[in-house]
C-alpha cells in the first residue's frame, strides 16, 4: 500500500489478511489479456469502498489519495454482480460464529424490516411508500442470527408488505444456510402467510407479540439482536439513506458494512465513540 495518512476506515494488516485470499483468487481468475495488473492495489480499492460506506460520500468525492470512482466502482460492481462481496462476508461470518463456539449454520434467525428514505435520482420504479411508517423509499429486510450477524438481506420498495420481505428472506435463508434453520422470530408486522411459508420449508416462524402493558421501545428476548444490527449498520452513513440506483447495490452495502464490523471484531480492533475518546464499542 502506498504511503499516505490512514483513515479510520482503513483495513489494518490483520484485517486485510482475512480478506486478501478471496480478492487474490478473484484477481487471478480475471487476469488482463495484456498482463496488466491494474494501476491500484486491491487493498486500496477495498479501503475506498469502506471509506465511502462509513462516511456516505458521493463517488466523485472520494479523497484524492484513494482510488478514483472509475476504478473503485468497477470493482464494487463486479464483486456485487458475481457475489464476491457475499463470499467475503460469509467467510468472516463463519469465523465469528466459530470464535463464539457456534456451528457454521444457525438454527435460529430473527427477521425484521426497516424502511429508509432514498436519495434524489433513485429510480421511482424501485421505490414506494410505507404507509404504516409514513416513509417513502425502500424497505430493507434482514435475517440475523443470535449474535446479530447478517445471514441474508433483501431490498424492496417500501410499500411491499412485511410478509413479502419475510417470505423472500425465508427463501434466501433456506438456500444460504443449507437447511439448518429450525426457527425464525418475527414481529407483529409479519402475518400468517410468512408463518405458513416457513412451515412449508420446515421452519417454525414465531410472531413475537408485544406486551400491551409496555410503553415505548422494550427489547424482546433474542429479537433485540436484529434491532442492534440495524443500529450498527446506521453507523455506516451510506446506509442512513438509500443512495443506490440498484437494489442489488443497496444489499451489497450491507454486506460490506458487516464485513467491516466483523473484520474489526475478529482482530480485536476498537472504535472510539464520540462520547468518550477512550471508550470502545464492539
Amino acid at each position: 500500500m502506498s504511503e499516505r495518512k490512514l483513515y479510520p476506515s482503513d483495513l489494518s494488516d490483520a484485517q486485510w489478511a482475512l480478506i486478501e485470499p478471496v480478492i487474490a483468487a478473484w484477481k487471478d481468475r480475471h487476469r488482463s489479456v495484456s498482463g496488466h495488473q491494474g494501476a491500484y492495489a486491491m487493498r486500496e480499492i477495498v479501503n475506498a469502498i469502506l471509506y465511502q460506506g462509513r462516511t456516505g460520500c458521493q463517488w466523485t468525492y472520494l479523497p484524492h489519495d484513494l482510488p478514483p470512482k472509475s476504478a473503485t466502482y468497477y470493482y464494487f460492481a463486479a464483486w456485487r454482480d458475481d457475489g464476491t462481496d457475499q463470499v467475503i462476508h460469509e467467510l468472516l461470518r463463519c469465523q465469528v460464529r466459530e470464535r463464539a463456539r457456534r456451528l457454521e449454520g444457525p438454527t435460529l434467525v430473527v427477521l425484521d424490516t426497516q424502511s429508509v428514505h432514498v436519495a434524489a435520482g433513485v429510480p421511482a420504479s424501485t421505490t414506494g411508500r410505507d404507509a404504516a411508517k409514513r416513509v417513502p423509499g425502500r424497505k430493507r429486510g434482514l435475517a440475523v442470527d443470535v449474535l446479530g450477524l447478517v445471514i441474508d438481506v433483501i431490498v424492496l420498495a417500501a410499500h411491499a408488505h412485511d410478509n413479502a420481505a419475510g417470505i423472500a428472506l425465508l427463501d434466501q435463508v433456506a438456500q444460504s444456510a443449507g437447511g439448518t434453520v429450525e426457527k425464525a422470530l418475527v414481529d407483529q408486522g409479519f402475518k400468517n402467510q410468512a408463518v405458513a411459508h416457513g412451515a412449508g420449508q420446515g421452519s417454525d416462524v414465531e410472531i413475537v407479540v408485544r406486551n400491551p402493558q409496555e410503553a415505548g421501545f422494550v427489547p424482546q428476548p433474542k429479537r433485540w439482536r436484529v434491532e442492534q444490527t440495524y443500529g450498527i449498520l446506521i453507523l455506516h452513513r451510506r446506509l442512513v439513506r438509500d443512495y443506490e440506483h440498484r437494489s442489488a447495490s443497496s444489499a451489497s452495502r450491507v454486506h460490506w458494512a458487516m464485513t467491516h464490523v466483523m473484520a474489526r471484531r475478529i482482530t480485536g480492533a476498537n472504535t472510539p465513540t464520540w462520547r468518550d475518546p477512550q471508550a470502545v464499542t464492539a
